[in-house]
Order: C-alpha cells, then sequence, then structure tokens
C-alpha cells in the first residue's frame, strides 16, 4: 500500500506558505516561483500536476502582475500631471471659456455662446428665455457648416427693449434634412476662480454666475 502522507503534508506546507504571502502588501513573483517549485516536488504521484493547469496559473499569475504595473504606470503619469493641469488652470483665471450648459448670463458686453452643428444646416436658430419660460429673442444665424457656431446677443428683445442683466435660458435647433434637431450649447462664461485638484480630481473652475465646472468639461478658451 502506497503511503501519500508526504503528500497531505505538502499540501499543509503550501497552505501555511500561501497564508503568509497573503498578508504581504502583494505577491511577489519569487514568491509564485517557490510555491510553484514546492507544488510540483510534492504533487501526489497518483495525482501528478496538470500541465494545463500549470500553464493556466503562471498566465493568470503574469495577467494580474501586468494589471497592477500597468495601473502604477497610470498612477505615475497622473501624478506628474498634476502640476502641469496646476499652471494651465491658472492661467485661465479672467479668460472667457466655452462650457456646456442650458443656461448663460447677460452682462455688459451681451451674452454670448456656441452650438454645437453635427452637420451642415439651412438654419441655425438660437432662442433665449427668462428663468420663468419667457421668449425674450430668437437669433437667426443662417445657413452654417457643421462644427462650432459661435453667437452672440447685445441684450436687445424682440421688443426692441434693453433686457435686464442677469441669468438667461439658452435653446438652439437646426435645421438638418428638412427636419429641426435640438443643437447642444456651450455658454460664454468668464474664469473668476480655480481650485486645484490632485491625481484623481481635475481643475474645479469658477465661473461668473454660472457655479463651478471641471477643467476636462472646458469646450473651448476665448
Amino acid at each position: 500500500m502506497t503511503t501519500v502522507t508526504p503528500a497531505i503534508r505538502s499540501s499543509q506546507e503550501l497552505a501555511g506558505t500561501a497564508s503568509e504571502a497573503a498578508r504581504r502588501d502583494r505577491l511577489q513573483q519569487g514568491d509564485f516561483l517557490k510555491l510553484m517549485t514546492a507544488q510540483m516536488a510534492n504533487q501526489d504521484p497518483f495525482k501528478p500536476l496538470d500541465s494545463g493547469d500549470f500553464m493556466t496559473q503562471i498566465a493568470q499569475f503574469s495577467s494580474v502582475q501586468g494589471i497592477q504595473d500597468l495601473q502604477k504606470s497610470f498612477s505615475e503619469f497622473a501624478n506628474a500631471m498634476v502640476p502641469n493641469q496646476a499652471l494651465q488652470s491658472a492661467g485661465l483665471v479672467g479668460r472667457k471659456v466655452y462650457v456646456p450648459s442650458r443656461a448663460g448670463q447677460l452682462g455688459p458686453q451681451g451674452l454670448g455662446g456656441a452650438v454645437q452643428l453635427p452637420a451642415t444646416s439651412g438654419g441655425v436658430t438660437v432662442k433665449i428665455y427668462t428663468g420663468a419660460g419667457e421668449l425674450v429673442k430668437t437669433l437667426g444665424l443662417g445657413v452654417k457648416a457643421p462644427g462650432l457656431v459661435d453667437y452672440r446677443w447685445d441684450g436687445t428683445t424682440d421688443a426692441g427693449t434693453p433686457a435686464p442683466p442677469g441669468i438667461y435660458q439658452v435653446r438652439a435647433e437646426a435645421l438638418i434634412d428638412g427636419r429641426n434637431t435640438g443643437l447642444e450649447h456651450f455658454a460664454e462664461a468668464t474664469v473668476d476662480a480655480v481650485t486645484l485638484g490632485n491625481a484623481t480630481t481635475p481643475p474645479q473652475l469658477s465661473l461668473s454666475g454660472l457655479g463651478s465646472i471641471g477643467l476636462p468639461d472646458v469646450r473651448a478658451i476665448r
């Protein structure tokens, strides 16, 4: 009768070794190779380690190791980008930017913004409303090619009277292939201040009248 006690004992030893490795920050490549060598040397002679299982374990370790290395590289890259983002953001104070918003602020220089046109249009229209939903101005921009289309309202209503300064709602549409299509709107806003971010949080821009927004959300700089 063949005794398989060594195999049982080796399994216990392997379990203890694996438990010790689990308490480390992560399993190193050398630890992995030691475990695999011990597993092969002390395998049950009646149930030898299948070569396919062996290769699967190596592939799994390589995959996990590769992901960890990739995550580390991305983390180092993100940390390196923080100072660059800080300098870029600080330079925006006092500048005008285009940000995604359904509202715009009417000031001394009017209310400006842009719409994103996906295709050539026979007629682009921008409508401006009060906070209560009252239409005060319709701007016809005419025929436009695809891309970012600028507009500016001087504050004069359709009735010919000056509108009071403040926040207005903006809706835009375009005639494309014979159908009216709603357009994405970008409000023009002045950057009042910048809150610096870190490797996981982008810098935040404080916009006059429109709150704050992350630097990656800026569509264009004027």
